[in-house]
């Protein structure tokens, strides 16, 4: 490999290593971001030059294509859609690392080290294991796939059973590489597994679960690096890998729940009744703008909760604007990031930021929950697992234990919400019914927009 290669790799990783670094903290995010991105401009000039290339004709053509479609993913995919957007990206990294292992073993099978084949073994179970099951996860969060999760007799035993399986398979085919029929045995149990593992996992998981297969990718990635003698894939893959799964820790801690309790919990399968679901909706007390806005515009302090609702209604920009007229007023605003609002980690901080909110007003759960009890006003804009009491007080509730923003505690609750429709948990929220509790039906953009006007 040429000195440039070489170069190009060890530039390439550093900035990988500084980009991550970058993405730990929302002021230095975009500044983590230009350092990725100048690093894989590195690595894919280090790859164009390596001497193993001899023609350029179909990587131009796939450049081409890929960048294509790059761009017109940036350009027409929404925020909101992001979350989408990942597991996609995570799928057909997946594919890649599992068709690279697939191709290999098929041109070299008879030649194959054990310790290659390990590798390829790998990547090929873990990539393709991403692949299906990230395009599950697409499903469920774009509706293609019932978000509830979705469950059948002895479904863990069946699921463990597989992966020890295909690991035993793994085993084998490491210690005898010609067995090739064995060797697509794992290829096609990995791809079926995918699916399998996050068919019971219910949409309110998704963020951990997304997550959690970056890590698989990562790895897979890493593997497939070893398996072509890549150094700058094998630094990018293990930093992947090794990100994606710290973060699944995170997340998982956040909601007070373990890696088995994600993987085989079947989050959501407790719903409610009809009857029960009308006899709550019967206490919910409905508010007009015009008295939610009296209402916030003579609060001295006020505390904004945003969720996957205000993503929907594209109303950041209008929360942003609201929050600085109440400022204006006197009042003081802050905003509740709960880790796992929305649809993917970092969700909210992402669009308030894009809103241009300062970032010294956004406050993580740990560090507000126990200013609620001490604010006039909570206006909740769209969210609902992540502030339903049940969490805290009903040990039947399927999100009991799970960590939640403590809007009950504040001396006024404005939500602002469609319909009463559960959230990502599919369970009823009792926040709605409690008594210091008004709801705003309706779009929050239009809301909001009406909210402003009045202020003004």
């Amino acid at each position: 490999m040429s000195y440039t290669v070489e170069t190009l790799y060890l530039v390439a990783s550093v900035l990988f290593v500084m980009g991550i670094r970058g993405l730990t903290r929302p002021e230095t995010a975009r500044r983590g971001v230009l350092y990725a991105e100048l690093g894989m401009a590195c690595a894919v000039a280090g790859t164009l030059a390596h001497d193993d290339i001899t023609s350029y004709r179909w990587i131009v053509v796939a450049g081409g294509v890929g960048a294509a479609i790059g761009i017109a993913m940036a350009a027409l995919i929404p925020m909101t859609k992001m979350p989408e957007r990942i597991a996609l990206s995570h799928a057909f990294g997946g594919l890649a690392a599992a068709l690279v292992g697939v191709c290999e073993y098929y041109l070299h099978a008879a030649e194959l080290s054990r310790v290659t084949m390990g590798a390829i073994g790998f990547e090929v179970l873990f990539g393709s294991l991403t692949f299906t099951g990230s395009l599950m996860a697409f499903g469920k969060l774009q509706g293609l796939v019932s978000p509830r999760n979705i469950t059948y007799p002895m479904q863990n035993v069946s699921n463990v059973g597989a992966f020890v399986a295909l690991v035993a398979l793994l085993v084998v085919l490491t210690i005898d590489p010609g067995q090739a029929g064995l060797f697509y045995v794992l290829f096609f149990t990995a791809l079926a597994l995918g699916v399998l593992i996050v068919i019971p996992i219910g949409a309110a998981d998704m963020p951990v679960v997304i997550a959690l297969l970056n890590s698989y990718a990562g790895l897979a990635a890493a593997a497939t690096g070893f398996v072509l003698d890549n150094r700058v894939l094998i630094i990018a893959g293990a930093l992947d890998g090794a990100s994606g799964f710290v973060l699944s820790v995170a997340m998982s801690r956040a909601m007070n729940r373990s890696f088995a309790n994600v993987l085989f919990g079947a989050f959501g399968q407790v719903a409610e009744s009809g009857l029960q679901a009308e006899a709550r909706a019967a206490h919910v007390r409905e508010a007009s703008i015009g008295d939610a806005t009296l209402l916030l515009s003579s609060a001295p302090s006020v505390i904004i909760v945003p969720g996957y609702g205000m993503a929907v209604a594209q109303a950041q920009h209008a929360v942003r604007e609201l929050g600085d007229h109440l400022e204006s007023n006197g009042a003081r605003v802050r905003y509740a990031i709960h880790p796992v609002a929305g649809r993917m980690p970092g969700h909210m901080n992402v669009l308030l930021a894009e809103a241009d909110v300062p970032y010294d007003h956004l406050f993580e759960l740990d560090a507000i929950n126990d200013d609620f009890a001490d604010t006039d006003v909570c206006l909740v804009v769209g969210a609902n697992d992540v502030v339903n009491p049940a969490a805290k007080e009903d040990e039947s509730s399927p999100i009991y234990g799970m960590p939640v923003l403590n809007a009950d505690q504040a001396r006024t609750c404005i939500v602002l919400k469609r319909t009463l429709s559960p959230g990502f948990a599919g369970i009823e929220n009792d926040l709605f019914a409690r008594e210091n509790t008004v709801v705003v039906f309706g779009d929050a953009k239009e809301t909001l927009s009406r909210m402003i006007e009045a202020l003004a």
